[in-house]
């Protein structure tokens, strides 16, 4: 069992012993989500398959706040945010953009890509190392910066 998922575990009791609803409610949907891959591929989860969960989860979060708030959707927006919040405190520290950027040009240099026809190539090198370290939008950006380039 991951490190991880014993914390999320322990932050859940700690909400049912302070009655916090909202947060009790988001990290039970969390472990629903990990025992739901756990049982569907009968696996055992590490923190790296754990870390990839919650950032599915916050994708969602954020896809839902960004059409809440378009349609004018107040209290969903607000209890969208509430769970973004409580979902990012499980993610290890982000890299900022230059961080990510120079991870990029590494990895570009030493596959020796050049030219959008290589992104697949270098997307799938970049994804196996900054899993969970960076947000994967932001990656996509600097790959093609760097294929471009």
């Amino acid at each position: 069992m991951s490190a991880l998922k014993d914390q999320i575990t322990e932050d859940m009791k700690t909400a049912m012993r302070a009655k916090d609803s909202e947060r009790l409610g988001t990290i039970r949907l969390l472990l629903a989500a990990l025992k739901q891959k756990e049982v569907d591929e009968r696996v055992v989860l590490d923190d790296a398959a754990v870390i990839a969960i919650v950032d599915k989860l916050i994708k969602q979060r954020k896809d839902s706040l960004e059409a809440f708030i378009k349609a004018e959707r107040k209290d969903l927006a607000d209890k969208e945010a509430a769970e973004l919040v409580v979902l990012q405190a499980y993610l290890p520290a982000r890299l900022s953009a230059d961080e990510v950027a120079a991870a990029v040009k590494a990895i570009v240099a030493e596959l020796g890509a050049s030219g959008p026809g290589d992104m697949g190539k270098v997307m799938g090198a970049v994804k196996a190392k900054l899993a969970g370290k960076a947000d994967m939008g932001q990656v996509s950006a600097a790959v093609k910066a760097a294929l471009a380039g």
